[in-house]
This record gives structure tokens, C-alpha cells and sequence, in this order.
């Protein structure tokens, strides 16, 4: 099932009685190829234009593969930013929960190539009884996986508003969150 964002829902809410848990956020992709580094640009926009508290950890994670499996291992809630394969037009924000792959068989085949290495690492913390307790995937559909190291116009501008999306969350669990001041020159 294929969900696209809303305002109303997200696993982060749910947090309010772990505060001093971590919250991971994680951007996965490929800088080299165009919108396919589309989590990565998030995870340095959120970087730079956000205080974020101690109990949240951003992470690129590039394209790690198996290496990530520490990341989901030690926090509570895990956020993967990533782009997917959809029939929605390029630039479209979808969400995906754990349970929605888990349900629908063939919604992993239309993620990029290293989400169905996150949906394997996810299954071995899984039998390590180390994973998190809620996964959701914010995803953007591509519109160019060339090679190239900048974002297409149709992600581009998407970058601000997912960082929005997940700071307002956040603000849900930690009201103190700020965006970082600027200086005007």
C-alpha cells in the first residue's frame, strides 16, 4: 500500500513516552547519480538548518549496505529517507511503514536498489532481537538517476519541505526544537 504523506501521521508521535531514546533519521543513496543521493541532501539540509537534540541521530548512510545494521540496532525509531520507483510523477513524497512491506510482497521491488539491503539488514537486527521498534521510509520519486551530482529541478525543491516535514514531527516529541539562526551578512 502506497501512502502519501500527511500531516497527521507519523511514528515519531508515538515517541513521546521514550524520550530518552534515540531517534534515528537516515539518508541512503548515491550522491553520484543525480536524485538517487535525494536522503543524503536531506540529512545535510537537516544538518545545517536545524538544533537538533542529543536524542536524535541524523546519519548519512550513502549507500553502506550492511554496515548500517549498528545504526538501526541502537535506536528506538528509525526514519529512512530514500527515493523509490513509483507510477506517482517525479517529485511526489510518499511514506511507507515497515509493516506495509511486510504486507504487500511486491512493494520492495520498486525501491532503489540499497532499500531492499535496509529491508535485509532490518530482518538480521530483527533475529538478533536488536531492531527498532518503528521503521518508516520517506521516499521521493525520481526523475533522473544519471550520473550527475546535483538533485533534478523536480527533487530539488522537495529537499526544504521534507526537512519541514520531519522537524515539525520532531517538535511533536521535542518542542524546543529550533532551526539554527542565521546571520545576515
Amino acid at each position: 500500500m502506497v501512502h502519501t504523506c500527511d500531516s497527521g501521521s507519523f511514528i515519531i508521535a508515538e515517541t513521546k513516552k521514550i524520550m530518552k531514546k534515540e531517534i534515528g533519521i537516515l539518508g541512503v543513496g548515491n550522491l553520484l547519480c543525480t536524485d538517487e543521493g535525494f536522503g543524503i541532501h536531506v540529512i545535510r539540509y537537516l544538518q545545517s538548518h536545524y538544533d537538533l537534540p542529543d536524542e536524535v541521530e541524523l546519519m548519512d548512510g550513502g549507500t553502506l549496505g550492511l554496515m548500517l545494521a549498528p545504526f538501526f540496532e541502537r535506536v528506538e525509531r528509525a526514519v529512512v529517507i530514500d527515493v523509490v520507483e513509483s507510477d506517482e510523477p517525479p517529485g511526489t513524497i510518499l511514506c511507507f511503514s515497515y509493516s506495509d512491506f511486510r504486507a504487500e510482497a511486491n512493494i520492495h521491488t520498486r525501491m532503489s536498489p540499497h532499500q531492499l539491503g535496509i529491508l535485509e539488514i532490518l530482518e538480521v537486527c530483527k533475529l538478533r532481537g536488536m531492531e527498532p521498534q518503528n521503521v518508516e521510509f520517506i521516499c521521493a520519486v525520481p526523475k533522473d538517476l544519471s550520473p550527475g551530482t546535483e538533485l533534478s529541478p523536480a527533487l530539488a525543491p522537495m529537499v526544504p519541505g521534507v526537512a519541514m516535514m520531519i522537524s515539525e514531527r520532531l517538535r511533536s516529541v521535542f518542542p524546543n526544537l529550533e532551526e539554527k539562526r542565521r546571520l545576515n551578512a
